[in-house]
């Protein structure tokens, strides 16, 4: 069988401390409910800078200029031993500026929302000029306004735009009453927007995009009015600003699994024939900034959650080079399935590799949820990578596949330290994808699993937990089909071929 394969990926990150402040919700609700508060009151002084973000060894492995390898030798707390040379760009994609970010809103923005400060807009375009991937854009920053203008839009609803602590812009409503459209909904869509066009700008360099066909967007938020709440599209409009032209798409939501029921989809449309490239990516969830932000500040900590997420996954047909995508081995958490750590880890690791003869260890890499334990360990959630590993080689265990003394060895060589921000979606299972291809194509692996899970109980319409998981393994070389598929046009030539053949030996065998 010839599997699909992936071809590209690419991950970037947004360094966002003034929307952490202005619109992550943990801020935002403490600025309601306790304004006066310490933690309110402190927030601008518990920030880390640009050069910090870019020297925080976690996101230079997100990036790329890093492997989890490095990262589980390099110095450990992450965030107080950070390298002041590190490289904003990296072999997946970049950390970008929250300052480029506000021009990448306005780039983004096709109704005329985005408003930037006069000053600003000028700066802004002449560093955007400067820009590799961005550059091609500068003509798209409008003209400024005054600052009053700014903040007359803020005493009508609109939701401002601050860069280290200044007005310097402002997200309009999209309608005068529908609660949908708010200038609050609309940054948060903008910002999903923005930051997958800027993975999508990575992952398509060198390419020739004409054949990208399909692209399924999965991060966490819902566009569309009130009359369709969450209708979509998100994957087209990013599609649009980007180029796609011969490209349609659509939106998959499904909390933090979606990545991985995304990629799994794009493997079929693309093993059907339908496509022939997929393109799977997800913006960042401006709502999740600083979302342990009192828990950090609490252990004397920077708030680390300041960065905007964001992937682009390019899945083609068979080249007989790249990694393939092994769709006869997924693993899904069903309805049936229950929600104990047990049942959802026999059906997302043990059941899909029995589907393929292989047993657990086999697997070089398992990959979950990858969220980097600085950020999660002082909320009380643990180091949440080594728990999952965990979890797997007890599974191993418990089926007879590994011995329990083999246990902490198992632990060390088939997980990963986390590496990606808290951004629900983004550390779910497909951050391994870059670094496990680059791995496979090197020789260091034979395969490595993605696993997606997630929470419905979040949406209340549901208890139920969610899951799914995909092998990724080396490819095996292009295998010929045993049976050619003939189109209409072929078969017509092929039947009009053997009567004049019939027809030959007929009159042959009459001259006789």
């Amino acid at each position: 069988m010839n599997f699909p394969v992936i071809k590209k990926s690419a991950y970037a990150l947004v360094h966002t401390p003034d929307m952490l402040i202005h619109n992550g919700t943990t801020q935002s609700n403490e600025r309601s409910n306790n304004p006066n508060s310490d933690y309110v009151k402190n927030l601008e002084s518990s920030l880390r800078s640009y050069a910090e973000v870019v020297g925080y060894a976690p996101y230079q492995t997100y990036i790329g200029n890093m492997t989890p390898e490095d990262l589980a030798s390099s110095t450990r707390p992450w965030y107080s031993n950070y390298n002041k040379s590190a490289d904003s760009q990296g072999k997946f994609g970049e950390i970008l500026s929250q300052d480029l970010f506000y021009a990448l809103l306005q780039i983004s923005d096709v109704f005329d929302l985005v408003k930037l400060e006069v000053n600003f807009a000028n700066a802004i375009k002449e560093k955007l000029v400067k820009h590799d991937l961005l550059s091609k854009f500068s003509d798209k920053i409008k003209q400024g306004l005054e600052k009053a203008e700014i903040e007359n839009y803020l005493s009508e609803n609109a939701e401002g735009l601050y860069e280290k602590g200044e007005l310097v812009g402002c997200v309009l409503d999209a309608h005068k009453s529908d609660p949908n459209l708010t200038s609050h909904y609309m940054l948060e869509n903008l910002a999903v927007k923005a930051s997958g066009v800027l993975a999508l700008l990575h992952l398509i360099k060198d390419l020739d995009i004409s054949e990208i066909g399909y692209v399924i967007e999965c991060s966490e938020e819902a566009i569309g009015d009130q009359n369709q709440r969450g209708g979509g599209n998100v994957a087209k409009s990013i599609a649009e600003v980007v180029g796609l032209n011969n490209a349609t798409g659509v939106d998959l939501r499904g909390f933090c699994a979606a990545p991985t029921h995304s990629l799994v989809n794009a493997a079929s449309l693309v093993q059907s024939g339908i496509f022939k490239n997929v393109v799977i990516l997800a913006g960042g969830a401006v709502a999740k900034l600083g979302m342990n932000g009192k828990d950090h500040v609490k252990k004397d900590m920077p708030i680390l959650e300041d960065v905007l997420g964001t992937f682009a996954v390019l899945v083609s047909e068979n080249d007989g080079i790249n990694p393939i995508i092994r769709t006869d081995s997924v693993g899904i958490h069903t309805v049936g399935h229950g929600s104990s750590p047990q049942a959802v880890t026999t059906a997302l690791v043990l059941d899909p590799l029995a589907k393929i003869g292989k047993k657990i260890p086999d697997i070089n890499k398992f990959c979950a949820e990858m969220q980097i334990p600085e950020m999660t360990v002082p909320a009380g959630a643990g180091d949440v990578p080594t728990q999952n590993i965990k979890m797997i080689a007890a599974l191993a265990v418990k089926s007879g596949q590994l011995e329990r003394s083999a246990m902490p060895k198992f632990v060390e060589e088939h997980g990963y330290q986390g590496f990606a921000p808290t951004q629900g979606h983004i550390p779910s299972g497909v951050p391994i994808i870059g670094h496990g291809r680059e791995h496979i194509l090197a020789g260091n692996y034979e395969n490595f699993m993605v696993i997606g899970k997630g929470s419905l109980f979040l949406g209340r319409m549901t208890n139920l937990f969610d899951g799914i998981s995909i092998v990724i393994e080396k490819n095996p070389g292009l295998k010929q089909k045993e049976k050619k598929d003939f189109n209409r046009e072929e078969i017509r030539i092929m039947i009009a071929q053997a009567m004049k053949k019939t027809a030959e030996l007929l009159t042959s065998e009459q001259e006789v």
